[in-house]
């Protein structure tokens, strides 16, 4: 059976497109040609996250360039895709009917669309929804995977490094949080104000690691490691990891003040930050894997961690990470660690 172009394409190629912008531009470029007046496109997608509610992509026809939008509350699923259309012209979407989290195709013509065109448009959007519904799933498997894995790890995984024993050795400056006293805040404190404690807790470390570039690897019990990869100068994932730590004990210090207003105890953290080698990769039993990190520099940052408590500092640095910053530092000498070897050159923030 021969098929318009367009059409054609939903059918044998469409399904295999890399992400939701390039199907979206790939579609209307191929609408365009076939002689509809398109002035611009929009592809909205529910999806499964902690923050985001639904994505969604426009395209302008007279660029061919896709900008993404996220939407964090409720209201009809292709609502943003709607406002924008209507502002570059008459709008037409795909058919009525569909289940609600269902994908959203819309377009906007240079001018009202005669009734064969918007016929044109209604079957291109009937084609459309076997390949829709393939993106839309790839879309949710992404965002579950990035809500609870990281994007980077998220990443690997999708792209197939499922066998116990893969991994790679990257080089990353790391850091180790931990909130001090929380066995005994936990033991005295309702649950639900123990999880709303820790929630808060992870906020402020966890969005600065990320403000600055950093990934989550792991949240365990009250503590997180994180990693900030080296990708070209090893002093610049340092310094990002230096700034996402101040950046964190200024988000405590707003928040303990909050607490403390509220008559709740203060959160008090040890963080340590160390530069080196880790193989992050799948390790667990053979039908049960964790994605995460271990070697020797995740060890020492973790020992290093639990040196804040003894020498009365909330912020540690290995001689490591020292020597790539420029940012001043406290020396607090060298320091034996539990089950590290060599000691440990050990260096503060001034009023840390």
């Amino acid at each position: 059976m021969d098929l318009p172009a367009p059409l054609a394409w939903l059918v044998d190629e469409a399904g295999a497109s890399a992400a939701p912008d390039r199907f979206l531009a790939e579609l209307g470029g191929r609408l365009l040609a076939d002689g509809l007046p398109l002035a611009g496109g929009a592809l909205t997608l529910a999806v499964p996250h902690p923050i985001i509610t639904r994505r969604t992509w426009l395209w302008r026809a007279e660029t061919g360039a896709v900008i993404e939008a996220l939407s964090f509350a409720g209201g009809p699923l292709g609502q943003a895709g709607r406002d924008w259309l209507a502002e570059l012209g008459p709008v037409q979407e795909g058919p009525d009917g569909r289940a609600p989290d269902s994908p959203v195709l819309g377009w906007a013509g240079t001018r009202p669309f005669g009734p064969a065109e918007a016929a044109r448009l209604r079957q291109a959007a009937r084609f459309a929804a076997a390949p829709l519904a393939a993106l839309a799933a790839r879309a949710a498997l992404t965002a579950l995977l990035e809500a609870y894995l990281g994007r980077r790890s998220a990443a690997r995984v999708q792209g197939g490094a499922l066998r116990r024993g893969t991994g790679e050795t990257i080089r990353a400056a790391l850091l180790y949080a931990d909130l001090r006293g929380f066995t005994a805040l936990s033991e005295a404190t309702e649950p639900a104000a123990v999880i709303a404690a820790l929630d808060a807790w992870f906020d402020r470390v966890a969005g600065a690691v990320h403000a600055f570039g950093g990934e989550v690897l792991k949240f365990i019990g009250d503590g997180m490691l994180a990693i900030f990869p080296v990708t070209a100068a090893p002093a610049e994932a340092c310094e990002a990891a230096l700034r996402a730590v101040v950046a964190a004990r200024a988000g405590m210090a707003h928040l303990d003040a909050g607490r403390q207003a509220q008559g709740l105890p203060r959160l008090p953290f040890g963080a340590a930050l160390h530069l080196g080698e880790m193989l992050w990769g799948n390790i667990g039993a053979v039908d049960r894997l964790d994605f995460t990190a271990i070697g020797p520099a995740v060890n020492l940052v973790s020992r290093l961690e639990g040196l804040c408590r003894p020498l009365g500092r909330s912020v540690l640095i290995s001689g490591a990470v020292a020597a790539e910053t420029t940012t001043p530092l406290v020396p607090l000498g060298e320091h034996v660690l539990r089950g590290i070897a060599a000691p440990c050159t050990v260096f503060t923030l001034p009023d840390a």
